[in-house]
């Protein structure tokens, strides 16, 4: 079994468990669902993370930003390039983009509506931010960024993929292990048998928690339920309310996950 079919199974394995435990729901659909969520201001003072990647952009590049959702990575870095595309399948993401753009007064960045590969797309540089962990073709994924990208390909990913992040409320809510989507270790397998040597590089910043503490006890209960969207959501409840005590932490403003582990995000970046 090559490392490209090795990552095929963890997305399939991924894939059937959420048929089998969750709500049916399109892939476009739970993105345009939590699209605001993922809008931050664009122009902000650039956190350690993003500072990095900003040091791999020039001012002259065109940068594509392959799964780029709400614009979160590539607009800040449209102030300090020629042009950002966006190519996005989910519409809900690709009006967040345009809307922030926008307020933030920003004219050198449009979107794409399309899926990955994508074709007569080309820039300097490709970015691929929290995508790969969904990607169950991850070869001619991978293929398409070295076209399409005339200088650089940059894929960050964090050490814990956020997908995996919520491991113990998974197994707590469902009452089994949570398939694991495919995460550096994997990737950098694909990459080294596809003959691809990048650099690796560990940031400083850890994942951040953007969901503030929440109130009460029923409004974190049924907020993670929607995170999880369990078929039997009154089994799932109950479970969680059953457990909440060694799955909750509680500080001043109210009630935080408790399982969160140390995460680093890593830049997978090489030159074509």
């Amino acid at each position: 079994m090559t490392a490209a079919d090795r990552y095929r199974a963890r997305i399939d394995a991924v894939q059937a468990q959420r048929t089998r435990l969750a709500a049916p729901e399109t892939e476009n659909g739970r993105w345009d669902r939590m699209a605001k969520q993922f809008r931050m201001d664009p122009r902000r003072e650039l956190d350690a993370n993003l500072a990095a990647v900003a040091t791999l952009i020039e001012p002259l590049d065109t940068v594509l930003d392959i799964g780029g959702g709400a614009g979160r990575i590539s607009l800040p870095l449209a102030l300090r390039c020629r042009e950002v595309m966006d190519i996005e399948p989910s519409p809900g993401m690709c009006a967040e983009f345009m809307e922030s753009a926008a307020e933030a007064g920003i004219a050198n960045a449009r979107t794409v509506q399309s899926a990955w590969p994508a074709t007569a797309i080309a820039g300097d540089v490709a970015l691929v931010f929290n995508v790969t962990y969904f990607v169950r073709e991850i070869v001619p994924f991978v293929e398409a960024l070295m076209a399409a990208a005339r200088r650089r390909v940059v894929i960050g990913v964090w050490s814990v993929p956020p997908p995996n992040g919520a491991a113990e409320l998974f197994k707590v809510a469902f009452g089994e292990e949570q398939e694991l989507a495919p995460g550096h270790a994997e990737l950098l397998a694909v990459l080294w048998e596809m003959g691809i040597l990048p650099d690796v590089r560990m940031l400083p910043a850890e994942f951040p928690l953007r969901q503030p503490p929440l109130a009460t006890e029923d409004e974190t209960v049924r907020f993670y339920l929607g995170t999880l969207q369990p078929v039997d959501e009154s089994a799932a409840e109950a479970r969680i309310r059953a457990n909440f005590g060694r799955l909750f932490t509680r500080n001043e403003k109210g009630f935080l996950p408790g399982w969160r582990m140390p995460t680093r995000e890593m830049l997978v970046t090489w030159e074509t």
